[in-house]
């Protein structure tokens, strides 16, 4: 058995919650979900511009609907909205659909670049009436523009402060009415009274397959890529549940059968691609598969600790428990447990790896393991 101090997932303490960056190795990867300089080019002309067009979150798109109709209809501006979830599912760009079904422009900054409560302040005097604000990684503003932010959302007013010390005056400076769309991977670190001023709150579903492959389809078009529903599903079915994902996965295969083929994505040409990206058939790249074959075949699979597996890997910490792990518990192919990281038997079975037989419980020196019967 190998024990470690650093057996469960770790979180930042309050202190560092609004400093805390996800390793730059993830937004490196093909299936990374965080966008990089290319996928922001790319995705302003792939985003759907109506809810009518957007793929995927029935559920999110319905009850978005009715709460943006009845605005409309009473001609006010629409309530507060709160989308949680994880990078690259659709966030941003419901936030742009928000501002074109209310008619309204949209201005967008994120938590990170609002340090200062007279930075949120020159945002807010500055809005029109209507205006949508987007308000990325919504999490990590910090604590004196969050205090601030309560009372613009609430009375659509905010107290400037004018002075030091005794001196100091507080000068009440009247908002238009606007709408606040914040977004949050991580819904957890916002405090209740921010959370509890939106009005609507939504959080966003990994895709199906069957969503992602309509989204496949929909880039395809507008990418004038010749795309079979063959090829799409094999793309859709490597992309994570992440349409992000699965667009970034598309122009690769795209370049690939551009130079190797005929321009044209069929199950074959796209098999071959991802090959060479080495993405395999369940979206595992080189840094997942060196996880699970580090924790089975150097570690008998497990338990094993954090530190202890990135070091065999050659990754930092953080590399691993940020970036690879997330999915890879999602995919049940592996499992943090109280005495370290434990490989499944999904994962022995998906790397072609016979695992090595336990003791029966009960004999000489033999101990139940997590997934005995």
């Amino acid at each position: 058995m190998t024990r470690d101090d650093d057996q469960g997932a770790s979180a930042p303490a309050d202190g560092d919650a609004y400093a805390a960056a996800p390793p730059a190795t993830g937004g490196e990867r093909l299936v990374g979900a965080d966008a990089d300089g290319e996928d922001t080019a790319v995705e302003a002309a792939l985003r759907p511009k109506t809810l009518a067009e957007f793929v995927g979150q029935p559920k999110v798109r319905e009850q978005l609907d009715l709460v943006l109709r009845a605005a409309r209809q009473r001609g006010a501006t629409a309530d507060h909205v709160l989308l949680s979830g994880a990078p690259g599912l659709g966030k941003t760009t419901l936030s742009m659909i928000i501002a074109a079904e209310m008619g309204a422009p949209i201005r967008i900054t994120s938590g990170p670049a609002i340090q200062h409560a007279g930075d949120l302040a020159a945002i807010l005097s500055s809005l029109q009436e209507g205006e949508v604000l987007f308000l990325d990684e919504i999490h990590r503003m910090s604590r004196p523009a969050e205090e601030m932010l309560y009372m613009a959302m609430e009375d659509f007013r905010v107290d400037v402060v004018v002075g030091k010390g005794p001196g100091a005056t507080a000068i009440p400076l009247e908002l238009p009415p606007f709408t606040l769309v914040g977004a949050t991977t991580r819904a957890g670190l916002l405090p209740p009274p921010l959370r509890d001023r939106f009005g609507f709150t939504a959080h966003m579903e990994f895709y199906e397959p069957a969503e992602l492959e309509r989204v496949v389809h929909r880039s395809a078009k507008l990418l004038e890529v010749t795309t079979d529903a063959a090829g799409a599903a094999e793309i859709a079915g490597r992309s994570r549940g992440t349409p992000r994902i699965a667009n970034r996965l598309l122009r690769r295969v795209r370049d690939y059968a551009q130079v190797k083929a005929d321009g044209a994505v069929t199950r074959e040409i796209a098999r071959q691609a991802l090959a060479v990206y080495e993405v395999d058939e369940r979206g595992l790249d080189r840094l997942d598969r060196s996880v699970l074959h580090a924790l089975l075949k150097l570690f008998g699979g497990g338990p094993v600790g954090l530190s202890t597996l990135a070091v065999a890997v050659g990754e930092e910490r953080e590399t691993v428990e940020e970036v690879a792990e997330p999915f890879l518990v999602r995919e049940g192919l592996l499992a943090r447990t109280p005495r370290g990281r434990v490989g499944t038997p999904a994962a022995w079975a998906h790397l072609g790896l016979t695992p090595p037989p336990r003791p029966a419980p009960g004999a000489p020196g033999g101990q139940s393991g997590l997934f005995d019967g």
